[in-house]
């Protein structure tokens, strides 16, 4: 089986425009994206975007790029587009945040593995919450799984809820998990979710996860334990510049 990684990159995001481009410690964000995703065991890496400009910065530096329209409503339609437009078939996609510059490339190939299982339709990754703020974050998408590893259920809220407890006792008392935003569909899944109407939970918390959930697909689940840095906002780039020294100071 053949497998594609895709990475969204839109140039108008409102709380961060141009973000793509933006540079840390003088590389544009999406060459370092690619450049980590290229690391990986994935047969191929693609740039999905709507603008010239992050197109003419993919090819400078030696990437490769599909356009794609500037009218789609999440990362998901958009690989889904950018899929259709590939000369090459491809059996699975793997859809790579362009906002992480330091993804691990293990957490692509866990993703990759999980994808290529006869019984997986959709793929993600998990991580266990060490952090109270985290924990209560409605910036931090928490999630329940079952015994097989399959997601249950995804919330801006901390779930499980804690009967009877203070919420200082939470985390010692009990096992919580963000979701890591990286995705893996099998191809055919993937025009599927893309073409479902939006649903009352998925609308209810701004996931659009829960739509595939609640149209009754299945959604497996894989726990990493690394941590990774994401770039919301301007000020997040000074955070991921310590985040790339620590990193460097390790290897």
């Amino acid at each position: 089986m053949k497998v594609v990684g895709i990475i969204p990159a839109r140039y108008a995001s409102t709380r961060f425009p141009g973000k793509p481009l933006a540079l840390i410690k003088g590389k544009p964000m999406i060459q370092r994206v690619y450049e980590q995703a290229s690391l990986s065991k994935l047969d191929a890496v693609v740039v999905a975007t709507d603008d010239a400009r992050i197109a003419d910065v993919v090819e400078r530096f030696g990437g490769r790029c599909v356009m794609t329209d500037p009218n789609h409503r999440s990362g998901t339609d958009r690989c889904r587009e950018a899929l259709e437009r590939l000369e090459e078939q491809y059996d699975a996609v793997v859809n790579i945040q362009g906002d992480e510059p330091f993804i691990d490339p293990a957490q692509i190939n866990q993703v990759v593995d999980l994808i290529l299982r006869d019984d997986t339709l959709l793929a993600s990754l998990a991580k266990r919450i060490e952090a109270e703020e985290e924990l209560f974050s409605p910036n931090t998408v928490k999630l329940v799984m079952d015994k097989q590893g399959n997601a249950l259920y995804f919330s801006r809220n901390p779930i499980p809820y804690m009967r009877n407890l203070d919420r200082e006792e939470w985390l010692t008392k009990g096992e919580f998990y963000k979701h890591i935003g990286i995705y893996a569909y099998k191809s055919d899944a993937l025009h599927r979710i893309a073409s479902m109407p939006p649903t009352a939970l998925e609308t209810a918390e701004s996931l659009e996860q829960l739509r595939w959930l609640e149209n009754g697909l299945t959604i497996r689940l894989g726990v990493t334990e690394v941590e990774n840095v994401s770039i919301d906002l301007p000020g997040d780039i000074e955070k991921a510049e310590r985040f790339a020294d620590k990193r460097m100071k390790k290897q």
